[in-house]
C-alpha cells in the first residue's frame, strides 16, 4: 500500500514538473526583446553620451550589426551584457574618424540580428523597422537635449548606415535638423536613384567639401557582380574617398593617406599608407578596390572579394580628413547664421524662463537664513540652472 502511494505521489510530482517545464519554456519562447522598456532619458541606454564635450560639432552615430542571433532572436536584447560589450567595441572601431572634431552620441538599440538578412525583404522589414523605432526615439531625445545651433554629423556603418538613411528620410526634410547638418556618412549601405527621387532632400555628395550631403560607398573587388548590400542589377550612389569624385576615374593608391585597422578599444593595430586605389563602377555604382587581393582581406561573413568589413578601414585617414574639411566649410559658410541662431535661442530661452527665474529669486530671498537654497530647478529645455 505504501509503495502504491509513493508511486502515485512520484507520478504526480513528475507530471507537475513536466507541466511547469513546458510552461517555463513557453514563457521563454514568448519573451521578446521588445518586452524590455527603453527610455533614452536614462543614460543606461547610451553607449556614448557627450563624449568629448570640448569639440566643435555633435556626432550622432549608429553601430553596425554585432548580434549574430545565435539564440534564435531576430532583434537584439538591449540589456544583454555580451551584446552591449560587442556594441561598444564595434562603435569604438569607427569613432577615430570623427572624435577629433565631434562630441559623440551613440545609442544602444534593438538592432536586427544577422540572420534577418537571410529572410525575404518583407520579413526583414519587420525587424529592421522595429530597430529603427529605437534609433528614431534616441535621436529625438538627443535633438531635444542638445544645442540646436551646433553643427551636426550623422554616421553609421552597415545596418547603422541603413538606420541613418531611414532617419534622414523620416526627419531631415525639417529645417530644424537640416540646417545643422554638416554631412551624413552612412558607409556600407546603398542609396538608390529611386530613393533620392522619392526623398529629394537626400543629396548624395558630389565633391570633397559640399555640405548637407550623404557620403557613402561600398567596397568590393572588380569581379563582384552582386552582394548582400548591392544586389545584382542594382545601382547605388557612391563617392570615391580617395579623389572625392563620383566618376569612374581611377584614383591611384598614392592618394590613400592611410588604411587603419582598429581593435575593439578603438586603438589602431596597423596603419598602411597607400594600401589601395579605387574607382567607381559605372554599372553598379560600387567602389572597386584595385590593389588588394580577396584572399588577403577575406569577407568572413561575406564572400571573398566583398570588402564590406573594410569599408572604413581601407580609407580611414581620407575619411578622417574629410570630416574635418566639411566641418570647416560648413562653419565658415554658416558663421553668421550660427551666431544669429545662438542669439535667438538665448533670447527665447530667457523669455520662456523669465517668470520661473523671478519666482526662484523671490523664493530664495524670502527663505530663512537656516534654510538651504533650492537646487536643481529645471527650466526651459529641461537642463538644470543651478
Amino acid at each position: 500500500m505504501k509503495t502504491k502511494r509513493f508511486l502515485s505521489l512520484f507520478i504526480a510530482v513528475v507530471l507537475c514538473l513536466s507541466s511547469f517545464t513546458a510552461f517555463a519554456e513557453e514563457i521563454v519562447m514568448e519573451y521578446s526583446p521588445f518586452d524590455e522598456y527603453v527610455d533614452y532619458s536614462n543614460m543606461y541606454f547610451w553607449s556614448r553620451w557627450n563624449n568629448g564635450d570640448d569639440k566643435p560639432a555633435d556626432l550622432f552615430f549608429v553601430c553596425p550589426t554585432v548580434d549574430m542571433g545565435k539564440e534564435g532572436n531576430y532583434n537584439a536584447y538591449i540589456t544583454d551584457e555580451k551584446y552591449r560589450e560587442s556594441f561598444d567595441g564595434a562603435t569604438n572601431m569607427e569613432l577615430g574618424i570623427y572624435d577629433d572634431v565631434a562630441r559623440v552620441y551613440a545609442p544602444y538599440y534593438r538592432q536586427a540580428t544577422f540572420p534577418v538578412y537571410s529572410l525575404s525583404e518583407e520579413e526583414q522589414e519587420k525587424y529592421l523597422s522595429a530597430a529603427y523605432e529605437d534609433v528614431k526615439k534616441a535621436f529625438l531625445y538627443f535633438a531635444d537635449q542638445t544645442d540646436a545651433t551646433r553643427p551636426l554629423i550623422l554616421a553609421g556603418f552597415s545596418q547603422g548606415a541603413d538606420m541613418i538613411i531611414r532617419l534622414m528620410k523620416d526627419l531631415f526634410d525639417e529645417p530644424q535638423y537640416q540646417r545643422r547638418l554638416v554631412a551624413a556618412y552612412p558607409i556600407g549601405w546603398k542609396l538608390t536613384e529611386d530613393e533620392v527621387k522619392e526623398y529629394p532632400h537626400l543629396m548624395p555628395a558630389e565633391g570633397e567639401t559640399d555640405t548637407g550631403v550623404i557620403v557613402t560607398f561600398n567596397s568590393e573587388d572588380k569581379d563582384i557582380a552582386s552582394s548582400l548590400i548591392v544586389g545584382e542589377n542594382e545601382k547605388t550612389y557612391s563617392i570615391n574617398p580617395l579623389n572625392w569624385k563620383t566618376t569612374s576615374e581611377v584614383a591611384d593608391k598614392s592618394l590613400n593617406k592611410g588604411a587603419c585597422f582598429t581593435d575593439y578599444s578603438g586603438n589602431i593595430k596597423e596603419e598602411i599608407p597607400n594600401l589601395t586605389g579605387a574607382y567607381i563602377d559605372e554599372e553598379r555604382g560600387t567602389l572597386k578596390v584595385t590593389d588588394v587581393k580577396p584572399e588577403d582581406y577575406p569577407g568572413k561573413l561575406f564572400d571573398d572579394g566583398i570588402y564590406h568589413l573594410y569599408d572604413y578601414q581601407f580609407f580611414f585617414r581620407n575619411l578622417e580628413e574629410n570630416v574635418g574639411k566639411r566641418l570647416s566649410v560648413f562653419t565658415e559658410k554658416n558663421k553668421d547664421k550660427l551666431e544669429k541662431s545662438k542669439e535667438r535661442e538665448k533670447r527665447i530661452f530667457e523669455f520662456e524662463n523669465k517668470d520661473i527665474k523671478e519666482a526662484v529669486e523671490n523664493l530664495s530671498n524670502s527663505e530663512p537664513e537656516n534654510t538651504p537654497p533650492a537646487i536643481g530647478i529645471k527650466i526651459g529645455d529641461g537642463r538644470n540652472i543651478f
